[in-house]
């Protein structure tokens, strides 16, 4: 699972992808800071279904503490996104490959409205204009790889092998492709669609594939609170304040020793009495600040992997009965899967001579036996049932 940072150059992209990540990238107050992307890891927060079994776990995939399950997703902050990207312009197609490849992109925004969509200085810019010009950007950006494939495809009397090519290689779904088709009524047979219906056409992919969340950044600054009220009216769209960052100092401060703080938390514990006196105003700030609005940068991360992408929890355990794979680990593995996923899809996520060879599942709490379909529910423990083990 790959979850994307995109958006406007200096909105603190880059800010909040080392708030997640902790991972050093450059951050400065100027547009294109970054020119590769960022990859690392962030860690998507679910109760521990330790707490079903009443014995401590032993995570292997992941980590857990006080309870909570730190699960790892992958995470790329790619290059700034200005108008006319599409076009080349800026970091252009660079950046749109690199953001079509994420299952989930979270578009951030300058919610104190002091940058525009250029990523320069302004005074009371709109952030709405940011989002509109991202999903605009990207529709261009699939308009002109398809109209470059329309006279490949009229010479084919079936041209959706080739569709499925095209879509293939940016992480789209076919069954998503055929409903916006059939949702449009566009012809499936020697495709040569007008340049009304490409734009129509890209438009909705984007819209159904590449599902947006708004992180409303830099919740902090003098303005924030009113611009947020604005961009609620106008966007009807998911939307979360966020102070990468604070989360960032408060990330760094935990790090280095001197508080007591988990990522998410609305307070933190203070270690070390011997920091001097700025950095007590700045914590005092920082513990105000979260006990009243919070970061919501671990809230971002959570919603991406559990609501957006539409994901649950499933441990799968060799042993039902102690809850252990066959190093004596107990709920080693904590496997994010799509809801509505069957014990059998799980099988495949093991491996895929357990799938081919499966025969049923087993429930390690009720210890009943399970189908092959049987559709597994959050924090479920499984245990897979195969003729074969892997070697």
């Amino acid at each position: 699972m790959l979850i994307g940072l995109i958006g406007a150059p200096n909105k603190g992209k880059s800010t909040l992808f080392s708030a997640m990540t902790m991972n050093d990238v450059g951050i400065a107050n100027y547009p294109f800071t970054t020119i590769n992307p960022n990859l690392g890891v962030a860690y998507a927060n679910m109760e521990c279904a330790e707490k079903r079994i009443g014995v401590k776990c032993n995570p292997r995939n992941s980590t857990c503490a006080g309870g909570i399950r730190h699960i790892p997703i992958n995470v790329v902050d790619v290059a700034g996104l200005v108008d006319d990207a599409s076009s080349g312009k800026g970091m252009g197609n660079q950046f749109l490959n690199d953001a079509v490849a994420a299952d989930a992109l979270l578009v951030v925004v300058d919610i104190s409205g002091k940058t525009d969509r250029s990523g320069n200085p302004c005074e009371d810019c709109d952030p709405s204009e940011d989002i509109a010009m991202v999903k605009r950007e990207m529709a261009k950006w699939l308009f002109g790889i398809l109209k470059k494939h329309m006279p490949a495809m009229y010479k084919r009397e079936d041209s959706m092998p080739l569709l499925a090519d095209i879509f293939n290689g940016i992480h789209v779904d076919m069954s998503i492709v055929k409903d916006v088709m059939d949702l449009l009524s566009l012809p499936k047979t020697r495709i040569n669609w007008r340049d009304a219906e490409i734009t129509e056409f890209s438009a909705a992919i984007i819209e159904k594939a590449k599902p947006l969340l708004v992180v409303a950044n830099k919740s902090d600054a003098p303005g924030a609170d009113n611009n947020f009220e604005l961009l609620s009216k106008k966007y009807t769209g998911k939307i979360i304040p966020t102070s990468a960052a604070v989360e960032l100092a408060l990330r760094k401060a935990a790090q280095k020793g001197i508080i007591d703080y988990s990522p998410g938390s609305r307070s933190f514990r203070i270690l070390n009495e011997e920091i001097d006196a700025q950095q007590k105003a700045a914590l005092s700030y920082m513990k105000s600040f979260i006990s009243s609005k919070g970061t919501n940068v671990q809230e971002a991360v959570d919603y991406s992997a559990f609501s957006m992408l539409n994901n649950i929890v499933v441990y799968p355990v060799e042993d039902e009965n102690k809850y252990t794979d066959h190093f004596g680990n107990i709920l080693p593995d904590a496997i994010l899967i799509k809801k509505g996923s069957t014990a059998m899809d799980l099988a495949r996520t093991i491996h895929t001579d357990i799938a081919k060879n499966m025969l049923y599942a087993i429930d390690a709490i009720t210890k009943r036996r399970l189908a092959k379909d049987y559709v597994l529910q959050d924090n479920d423990i499984i245990k897979i049932v195969s003729a074969i083990k892997p070697k």
